[in-house]
Protein backbone atom coordinates (compact mmCIF):
# COMPACT_ATOMS: atom_id res chain seq x y z
CA UNK A 1 0.00 0.00 0.00
CA UNK A 2 1.42 3.39 -1.00
CA UNK A 3 1.00 6.35 1.35
CA UNK A 4 1.76 10.01 0.80
CA UNK A 5 1.62 12.30 3.80
CA UNK A 6 0.93 15.96 3.18
CA UNK A 7 2.92 17.19 6.13
CA UNK A 8 5.93 15.48 7.71
CA UNK A 9 5.65 17.14 11.09
CA UNK A 10 5.07 15.69 14.53
CA UNK A 11 1.93 13.82 13.41
CA UNK A 12 2.45 12.96 9.75
CA UNK A 13 6.17 12.37 10.12
CA UNK A 14 5.74 10.01 13.04
CA UNK A 15 2.99 7.87 11.52
CA UNK A 16 4.66 7.87 8.13
CA UNK A 17 7.90 6.70 9.70
CA UNK A 18 6.15 3.78 11.41
CA UNK A 19 4.57 2.70 8.12
CA UNK A 20 7.86 3.05 6.25
CA UNK A 21 9.67 0.98 8.88
CA UNK A 22 7.18 -1.82 8.23
CA UNK A 23 8.02 -1.75 4.52
CA UNK A 24 5.20 0.35 3.06
CA UNK A 25 5.99 2.78 0.27
CA UNK A 26 5.80 6.14 2.06
CA UNK A 27 6.54 9.63 0.77
CA UNK A 28 6.12 13.08 2.27
CA UNK A 29 5.21 16.51 1.03
CA UNK A 30 7.48 18.66 3.17
CA UNK A 31 9.48 21.84 2.89
CA UNK A 32 12.60 23.66 4.00
CA UNK A 33 15.31 22.16 6.16
CA UNK A 34 13.00 19.38 7.35
CA UNK A 35 12.46 18.20 3.77
CA UNK A 36 16.18 18.41 3.02
CA UNK A 37 17.05 16.35 6.08
CA UNK A 38 14.49 13.64 5.32
CA UNK A 39 15.59 13.42 1.68
CA UNK A 40 19.25 13.33 2.67
CA UNK A 41 19.71 11.47 5.94
CA UNK A 42 16.25 10.01 6.46
CA UNK A 43 13.65 10.60 9.15
CA UNK A 44 14.76 9.81 12.69
CA UNK A 45 12.29 8.96 15.46
CA UNK A 46 13.31 8.79 19.13
CA UNK A 47 11.07 7.90 22.05
CA UNK A 48 9.93 5.50 24.72
CA UNK A 49 8.92 2.88 22.17
CA UNK A 50 12.33 2.76 20.51
CA UNK A 51 14.64 4.77 18.25
CA UNK A 52 14.88 4.25 14.51
CA UNK A 53 15.57 5.99 11.20
CA UNK A 54 13.75 5.40 7.91
CA UNK A 55 14.49 6.42 4.36
CA UNK A 56 11.61 8.04 2.47
CA UNK A 57 11.10 10.42 -0.41
CA UNK A 58 10.33 13.99 0.54
CA UNK A 59 9.48 16.75 -1.92
CA UNK A 60 8.02 20.22 -1.71
CA UNK A 61 6.44 19.71 -5.14
CA UNK A 62 3.75 16.98 -4.95
CA UNK A 63 3.96 16.38 -8.70
CA UNK A 64 7.38 14.76 -8.14
CA UNK A 65 5.96 12.06 -5.87
CA UNK A 66 3.47 10.31 -8.12
CA UNK A 67 0.14 9.03 -6.84
CA UNK A 68 -0.83 7.11 -3.73
CA UNK A 69 -3.49 4.69 -2.54
CA UNK A 70 -3.83 6.70 0.67
CA UNK A 71 -3.16 10.43 0.96
CA UNK A 72 -2.97 11.53 4.59
CA UNK A 73 -3.60 15.20 5.35
CA UNK A 74 -1.52 15.99 8.43
CA UNK A 75 -0.68 19.70 8.22
CA UNK A 76 -2.10 22.36 10.52
CA UNK A 77 -5.53 23.47 9.34
CA UNK A 78 -4.35 27.01 8.56
CA UNK A 79 -2.29 25.51 5.69
CA UNK A 80 -5.32 23.93 4.00
CA UNK A 81 -5.57 26.61 1.35
CA UNK A 82 -2.29 25.36 -0.13
CA UNK A 83 -2.41 21.72 1.04
CA UNK A 84 -5.85 20.59 -0.15
CA UNK A 85 -5.24 21.52 -3.82
CA UNK A 86 -2.27 19.09 -3.75
CA UNK A 87 -4.58 16.14 -3.15
CA UNK A 88 -5.81 15.92 -6.75
CA UNK A 89 -2.21 15.56 -7.93
CA UNK A 90 -1.43 12.84 -5.40
CA UNK A 91 -4.58 10.72 -5.36
CA UNK A 92 -4.51 7.52 -7.41
CA UNK A 93 -7.71 6.32 -9.12
CA UNK A 94 -9.75 4.59 -6.44
CA UNK A 95 -7.56 6.05 -3.71
CA UNK A 96 -8.71 7.75 -0.53
CA UNK A 97 -7.80 10.78 1.53
CA UNK A 98 -7.62 10.51 5.31
CA UNK A 99 -7.64 13.67 7.40
CA UNK A 100 -5.91 13.57 10.80
CA UNK A 101 -6.41 17.28 11.41
CA UNK A 102 -7.92 18.96 14.42
CA UNK A 103 -11.46 20.27 14.16
CA UNK A 104 -14.50 19.13 12.21
CA UNK A 105 -14.17 21.10 8.97
CA UNK A 106 -11.45 19.16 7.14
CA UNK A 107 -13.52 16.30 5.73
CA UNK A 108 -15.99 18.75 4.18
CA UNK A 109 -13.15 20.82 2.72
CA UNK A 110 -11.47 17.73 1.26
CA UNK A 111 -14.74 16.42 -0.17
CA UNK A 112 -15.31 19.74 -1.92
CA UNK A 113 -12.01 19.17 -3.74
CA UNK A 114 -12.06 15.43 -4.55
CA UNK A 115 -15.58 14.21 -3.73
CA UNK A 116 -17.23 12.60 -0.74
CA UNK A 117 -16.51 9.03 -1.84
CA UNK A 118 -12.75 9.59 -1.71
CA UNK A 119 -12.84 11.18 1.76
CA UNK A 120 -12.29 9.47 5.11
CA UNK A 121 -12.33 11.19 8.48
CA UNK A 122 -10.27 10.53 11.56
CA UNK A 123 -8.90 11.72 14.87
CA UNK A 124 -5.51 11.04 16.36
CA UNK A 125 -4.21 10.96 19.91
CA UNK A 126 -0.46 11.35 19.98
CA UNK A 127 2.36 13.03 21.88
CA UNK A 128 5.23 13.94 19.55
CA UNK A 129 7.30 16.97 18.63
CA UNK A 130 9.82 18.00 15.99
CA UNK A 131 13.20 18.29 17.71
CA UNK A 132 15.03 19.45 14.61
CA UNK A 133 15.18 18.91 10.84
CA UNK A 134 14.46 15.26 10.13
CA UNK A 135 14.14 14.48 13.85
CA UNK A 136 10.90 13.63 15.68
CA UNK A 137 10.67 12.82 19.38
CA UNK A 138 7.81 10.80 20.79
CA UNK A 139 7.08 12.33 24.19
CA UNK A 140 4.40 9.88 25.32
CA UNK A 141 3.10 6.42 24.52
CA UNK A 142 -0.08 7.45 22.66
CA UNK A 143 -0.19 6.59 18.95
CA UNK A 144 -3.90 6.06 18.34
CA UNK A 145 -5.91 6.80 15.21
CA UNK A 146 -9.70 6.41 15.10
CA UNK A 147 -11.00 6.66 11.54
CA UNK A 148 -13.61 5.54 9.08
CA UNK A 149 -16.11 6.56 6.44
CA UNK A 150 -17.34 10.10 6.86
CA UNK A 151 -20.06 10.52 4.23
CA UNK A 152 -21.17 6.97 3.42
CA UNK A 153 -21.38 5.11 6.71
CA UNK A 154 -23.35 1.85 6.41
CA UNK A 155 -23.23 0.51 9.95
CA UNK A 156 -20.19 -1.67 9.26
CA UNK A 157 -16.50 -0.90 8.86
CA UNK A 158 -15.85 -0.65 5.12
CA UNK A 159 -13.35 -2.95 3.42
CA UNK A 160 -11.05 -0.06 2.49
CA UNK A 161 -11.01 1.30 6.03
CA UNK A 162 -10.25 -2.18 7.37
CA UNK A 163 -7.38 -2.62 4.89
CA UNK A 164 -5.78 0.66 5.93
CA UNK A 165 -6.29 -0.15 9.62
CA UNK A 166 -4.62 -3.53 9.14
CA UNK A 167 -1.61 -1.86 7.53
CA UNK A 168 -1.39 0.63 10.36
CA UNK A 169 -1.79 -1.98 13.09
CA UNK A 170 0.97 -4.12 11.59
CA UNK A 171 3.17 -1.02 11.70
CA UNK A 172 2.68 -0.46 15.42
CA UNK A 173 -0.06 2.15 15.19
CA UNK A 174 -3.04 1.75 17.49
CA UNK A 175 -5.55 1.89 14.63
CA UNK A 176 -9.24 1.82 15.51
CA UNK A 177 -11.45 1.46 12.42
CA UNK A 178 -15.05 2.59 12.84
CA UNK A 179 -18.10 2.43 10.61
CA UNK A 180 -18.86 6.15 11.02
CA UNK A 181 -16.01 8.56 11.78
CA UNK A 182 -18.17 11.56 12.61
CA UNK A 183 -18.82 10.79 16.30
CA UNK A 184 -15.11 10.16 16.89
CA UNK A 185 -14.10 13.40 15.17
CA UNK A 186 -16.71 15.44 17.03
CA UNK A 187 -15.96 13.78 20.37
CA UNK A 188 -12.36 14.97 20.22
CA UNK A 189 -13.47 18.39 18.99
CA UNK A 190 -15.96 18.82 21.82
CA UNK A 191 -13.13 18.50 24.32
CA UNK A 192 -10.25 20.02 22.35
CA UNK A 193 -11.89 23.30 21.34
CA UNK A 194 -12.55 24.36 24.97
CA UNK A 195 -9.22 22.95 26.21
CA UNK A 196 -7.26 24.89 23.60
CA UNK A 197 -9.39 27.99 24.17
CA UNK A 198 -8.94 28.17 27.94
CA UNK A 199 -5.25 27.31 28.03
CA UNK A 200 -4.53 29.61 25.10
CA UNK A 201 -6.50 32.59 26.39
CA UNK A 202 -5.01 32.27 29.88
CA UNK A 203 -1.49 31.46 28.58
CA UNK A 204 -1.39 28.74 31.25
CA UNK A 205 -1.31 24.94 31.36
CA UNK A 206 -4.39 23.10 32.55
CA UNK A 207 -3.34 22.64 36.21
CA UNK A 208 -3.95 26.12 37.61
CA UNK A 209 -7.08 26.54 35.48
CA UNK A 210 -8.69 23.30 36.62
CA UNK A 211 -7.88 24.11 40.26
CA UNK A 212 -9.79 27.40 40.02
CA UNK A 213 -13.39 27.12 41.26
CA UNK A 214 -14.54 29.86 38.86
CA UNK A 215 -12.75 28.61 35.74
CA UNK A 216 -13.49 24.88 36.01
CA UNK A 217 -17.31 25.20 35.74
CA UNK A 218 -16.90 27.64 32.84
CA UNK A 219 -14.72 25.09 31.05
CA UNK A 220 -17.44 22.47 31.46
CA UNK A 221 -20.03 25.00 30.28
CA UNK A 222 -17.96 25.47 27.12
CA UNK A 223 -17.96 21.69 26.60
CA UNK A 224 -21.76 21.76 26.88
CA UNK A 225 -21.89 24.48 24.21
CA UNK A 226 -19.84 22.45 21.74
CA UNK A 227 -21.86 19.35 22.54
CA UNK A 228 -25.05 21.30 21.74
CA UNK A 229 -23.54 22.28 18.39
CA UNK A 230 -22.73 18.60 17.76
CA UNK A 231 -26.34 17.66 18.55
CA UNK A 232 -27.54 20.28 16.07
CA UNK A 233 -25.48 18.43 13.45
CA UNK A 234 -27.08 15.09 14.43
CA UNK A 235 -23.83 13.81 15.93
CA UNK A 236 -24.45 11.34 18.78
CA UNK A 237 -22.09 11.65 21.74
CA UNK A 238 -22.13 9.44 24.85
CA UNK A 239 -24.71 10.42 27.46
CA UNK A 240 -22.00 10.59 30.12
CA UNK A 241 -19.61 12.58 27.95
CA UNK A 242 -19.43 15.58 30.29
CA UNK A 243 -18.54 13.30 33.19
CA UNK A 244 -15.86 11.67 31.04
CA UNK A 245 -14.31 15.05 30.25
CA UNK A 246 -14.42 16.05 33.91
CA UNK A 247 -12.66 12.84 34.94
CA UNK A 248 -10.14 12.98 32.10
CA UNK A 249 -9.07 16.58 32.67
CA UNK A 250 -8.77 16.06 36.43
CA UNK A 251 -6.20 13.32 35.78
CA UNK A 252 -4.06 15.30 33.33
CA UNK A 253 -0.59 16.31 34.52
CA UNK A 254 -0.94 19.94 35.72
CA UNK A 255 1.74 21.03 33.24
CA UNK A 256 -0.25 19.83 30.20
CA UNK A 257 -0.51 22.48 27.47
CA UNK A 258 -2.65 22.45 24.36
CA UNK A 259 -0.86 22.58 21.02
CA UNK A 260 -2.55 25.94 20.49
CA UNK A 261 -0.89 27.30 23.64
CA UNK A 262 2.47 25.84 22.61
CA UNK A 263 2.20 27.53 19.22
CA UNK A 264 1.20 30.82 20.85
CA UNK A 265 4.22 30.72 23.13
CA UNK A 266 6.48 29.97 20.17
CA UNK A 267 5.07 32.90 18.20
CA UNK A 268 3.53 30.63 15.56
CA UNK A 269 0.15 30.71 13.88
CA UNK A 270 -2.66 29.02 15.78
CA UNK A 271 -5.65 26.90 14.75
CA UNK A 272 -8.20 29.29 16.23
CA UNK A 273 -10.44 29.27 13.14
CA UNK A 274 -10.65 25.48 12.93
CA UNK A 275 -11.36 25.17 16.66
CA UNK A 276 -13.03 28.09 18.40
CA UNK A 277 -14.04 29.84 15.19
CA UNK A 278 -15.73 26.73 13.84
CA UNK A 279 -17.75 26.31 17.05
CA UNK A 280 -19.00 29.88 16.86
CA UNK A 281 -19.81 29.82 13.15
CA UNK A 282 -21.55 26.45 13.27
CA UNK A 283 -23.46 27.44 16.39
CA UNK A 284 -24.63 30.68 14.82
CA UNK A 285 -25.79 28.88 11.68
CA UNK A 286 -27.67 26.25 13.72
CA UNK A 287 -29.17 28.76 16.13
CA UNK A 288 -27.19 27.36 19.08
CA UNK A 289 -25.82 29.98 21.50
CA UNK A 290 -22.13 29.62 22.38
CA UNK A 291 -21.37 32.58 24.68
CA UNK A 292 -18.33 31.12 26.46
CA UNK A 293 -16.70 29.86 23.28
CA UNK A 294 -17.58 33.08 21.43
CA UNK A 295 -15.83 35.13 24.12
CA UNK A 296 -12.70 33.00 23.98
CA UNK A 297 -12.74 33.10 20.18
CA UNK A 298 -12.85 36.89 20.33
CA UNK A 299 -9.85 36.87 22.68
CA UNK A 300 -7.78 34.55 20.48
CA UNK A 301 -8.72 35.34 16.88
CA UNK A 302 -6.29 38.22 16.39
CA UNK A 303 -3.44 35.81 17.16
CA UNK A 304 -4.43 33.46 14.34
CA UNK A 305 -1.57 34.56 12.10
CA UNK A 306 1.02 34.82 14.85
CA UNK A 307 1.96 37.68 17.18
CA UNK A 308 -0.35 40.67 16.84
CA UNK A 309 1.24 43.40 14.80
CA UNK A 310 3.25 41.08 12.55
Amino acid sequence: MRFVFIGAGAVGGFYGALLARQGHDVAFVARGAHRDAIAGQGLRVVGPLGDFTVKARAESDPAKLGTADVVVLAVKTYDNDTAIPMIKTLLAPGGVVLSLQNGVDSAEEIAAAVGEHATLGGSTYIATAIEGPGFIRQTGSHKRIVFGEYFSATGQVSDRVKAIADAMAASGIDAEPVADARPAVWEKFTYLAPFAAFTGAARLPIGPLWADDDIRPMFLEAVKEVRAVAAAHDIPLPADYLDRVNTYVAKLPPSTRSSLLIDLQLGKRIEVEALQGSVVRRGRKAGVPTPVMATLYAVLKKWGNGPVGQ
